[in-house]
């Protein structure tokens, strides 16, 4: 395997672990209930592995072909950079979003599609 294809499969591993993050981070800010805050920030992240692992992931059960499979990958970074930047973390969202942009490039072009 190219070792540059081989980084940019990592980076996608580290990115799909900052999206759960952001997604719980953002839902332990979404109300001004604590026991709200927490369900969402246990919530929000497992929703999020749930619909990665059935239709997403390499070894899904039901992985979608592209452009499905793309569509369901951008709504859930877009859902992560949008609740960094509810959250006050512009700085981050635009980070993560610059990387995922580059990194769904980078696959798909060389066809190495995860």
């Amino acid at each position: 395997m190219n070792p540059f294809i081989g980084l940019n499969l990592g980076l996608r591993f580290v990115l799909e672990i900052a999206m759960l993050v952001a997604l719980g981070w953002t839902g332990a800010e979404l109300t001004s209930s604590l026991v709200a805050d927490v369900a969402l920030a246990v919530l929000l992240p497992l929703a999020a592995a749930g619909v990665w692992g059935v239709w997403v992931a390499p070894k899904a059960p039901r992985r979608l072909s592209d452009p499905g499979r793309l569509l369901v990958e951008l709504v859930l970074f877009g859902a992560a950079v949008a609740g960094l930047l509810y959250s006050g973390h512009a700085v981050l969202a635009v980070v993560l979003a610059l990387l995922v942009v580059a990194n769904i490039a980078v696959l798909r072009l060389s066809g190495a599609e995860h």
